[in-house]
């Protein structure tokens, strides 16, 4: 994930704190992704946010 600035022009700053820190942004959504799934593992969903039908 590289934000860019209005013209299109990189910003800086980002590449230095991601080489510095790791990429926040993106370990934050792979963690949500994982917590997404094991909720819905452990709900009984299919897919997250569609419940599972219910069996006649």
């Amino acid at each position: 994930m590289t934000p860019t600035a209005g013209e299109g022009d990189p910003v800086p700053i980002y590449a230095d704190l991601v080489r510095e820190r790791g990429d926040v942004v993106a370990e934050a959504q792979q963690a949500a992704a994982r917590t997404q799934q094991q909720a819905a593992e452990l709900l009984g969903v299919h897919h997250a946010g569609q419940p599972q039908l219910p069996t006649a």
